[in-house]
């Protein structure tokens, strides 16, 4: 249907039971959305005003969702990823009297924190809740970047780095990510596409920053360059950003532990976790493993917008690869190699070969969002991990895929909370990277195996497109 859709407007004061309404589905299926007289003062304002019908595919209202989605991925992801060179300069500069593992549990928890809150958030979207909390997730997180140049000690860049900006971006960005679906069917893939170059921007964009800003005006000051640039994203994204689709009240609880008596759903969780054990050591320790070989301290912040660049061309092959041979053996390929590079960086000995290395690795872990919907026009979910969502939506019934991508997303943040900094620590007690690699790069691989085995649950074969 055309931009010339009818439209629903909520109506208050006459007391009547819940209106019902004919929708249509992306698929262009008819389906049947109830607005729920009990959801939020913000969906049953006479300022609410839902879109009904087939996504438009395009407009200027439409393009907007997808420039504001990408503003919010500069804004959380982007800095979050961004964490490499935080972790160099207080190793190097600031008097924590703390270990650099210690110190690493600051941006694991961001990555954790980023993950775990999408359970509730995806059920809170269901059911309208989306302006308040995404409006002070923004606050949260413009507050905790000025913060975080007035932090001296330990507990308090945890605090407000690790959990700040990881809790204020895990809330932010999944529903962010979730309205692009609501206005594209079509060319979706693309809107997606477009919307994720956010993530690789913020990338490369803040250690660029940090690496010119700081010798000219300091950490501190170039912190708060940080805070502003922030706030002019996230208020942009807080304006544009507008749900097209009606909330619906969603039955059932937040976790469905009927999923796991699905084998293959299991050992994805499991396969997943043991990733997140590993994926993120390099990401974090890249930039320190290259001062210590002797790099400059100037290039060494080039080396993760050399990964993150790299990223941008992973990102558009892989979802053109899936599309031919599955989700899933795409992730096994690109898995792969992404845990063959982290075994290889600690061997790398001079900056030619660690920009390699880093350029593979970027290429093969990279950061876009995939959005999976079902055939119901109300249901649409994200997936932290490029493809990560697709084969779960695939292991069980349609209608209760959300919760499943859900659960897996909350169960691999623990991985990811613990992942760098065991690494640090061996580091540490070994006195360079090459264990920590073997670790890291051997958990990495060790998933693989086990994406092997859920293939094989799955399709009752070895072999075969999932």
């Amino acid at each position: 249907m055309s931009e010339k859709s009818p439209r629903i407007e909520a109506l208050q004061g006459n007391g009547s039971a819940s209106e019902t309404s004919r929708v249509s589905s992306y698929d262009k299926q008819n389906t049947r959305a109830t607005v729920d007289p009990q959801l939020p003062d913000e969906q049953v304002s006479q300022k609410h005003v839902t879109y009904l019908g087939e996504a438009p595919d395009g407009g200027l209202r439409a393009w907007l969702m997808v420039f504001a989605t990408a503003l919010v991925m500069f804004s959380t992801i982007g800095f979050i990823l961004s964490w490499g060179i935080f972790q160099a300069y207080y190793e190097e500069n600031l008097s924590l009297h703390t270990s650099p593992s210690t110190i690493a549990w600051i941006g694991s928890t961001q990555y954790a924190l980023a993950c775990l809150p999408s359970l509730a958030t995806g059920r809170m979207f269901d059911l309208g809740y989306f302006k308040i909390p995404f409006f002070a997730a923004s606050c949260v997180i413009v507050a905790c970047t000025f913060l975080i140049a007035e932090c001296t000690q330990f507990w308090q860049l945890f605090l407000t780095q690790g959990i700040g900006l990881g809790v204020g971006s895990g809330i932010m960005w999944n529903p962010a990510v979730v309205i692009v679906s609501h206005w594209f069917s079509k060319r979706r893939g693309l809107a997606l596409s477009l919307s994720s170059t956010g993530v690789a921007l913020g990338s490369i964009v803040f250690p660029v920053a940090a690496q010119k800003l700081i010798p000219l005006i300091g950490f501190k000051w170039t912190v708060r360059v940080f805070g502003f640039i922030l706030m002019a994203a996230l208020g942009t994204a807080n304006v544009l950003l507008k749900r097209r689709l009606p909330p619906v009240n969603v039955r059932g609880g937040l976790f469905n532990l009927k999923a796991f008596r699905n084998k293959a759903f299991t050992v994805y969780c499991i396969s997943g976790i043991i990733a997140l054990l590993g994926l993120y050591t390099e990401l974090t320790y890249l930039a320190v493993s290259a001062v210590a070989i002797g790099v400059s301290k100037d290039f060494a912040f080039y080396i993760l917008a050399i990964a993150t660049t790299a990223s941008a061309f992973g990102r558009l092959s892989s979802g053109l690869l899936a599309d031919k041979i599955g989700a899933l053996n795409t992730i096994v390929i690109f898995t792969a190699i992404t845990g063959i590079t982290t075994i290889a960086w600690p061997f790398a000995k001079d900056e030619s070969q660690l920009i390699a290395i880093a350029a593979i690795y970027g290429y093969a872990l990279h950061y876009p969002q995939l959005v999976c919907s079902t055939n119901s026009s109300r249901f649409s979910i994200a997936a932290f991990l490029c493809l990560y969502s697709a084969p779960l939506v695939a292991m069980g019934q349609i209608e209760d895929a959300g919760r499943r991508v859900g659960m897996f997303m909350s169960l691999i943040a623990f991985g990811g909370v613990a992942g760098p900094p065991i690494s640090g620590a061996i580091s540490i007690a070994t006195g360079g990277f090459i264990a920590a690699g073997y670790y890291s790069g051997g958990s990495i691989i060790f998933s693989v195996t086990l994406l092997l085995v859920v293939r094989y649950l799955h399709l009752g074969r070895l072999w075969g497109k999932f």
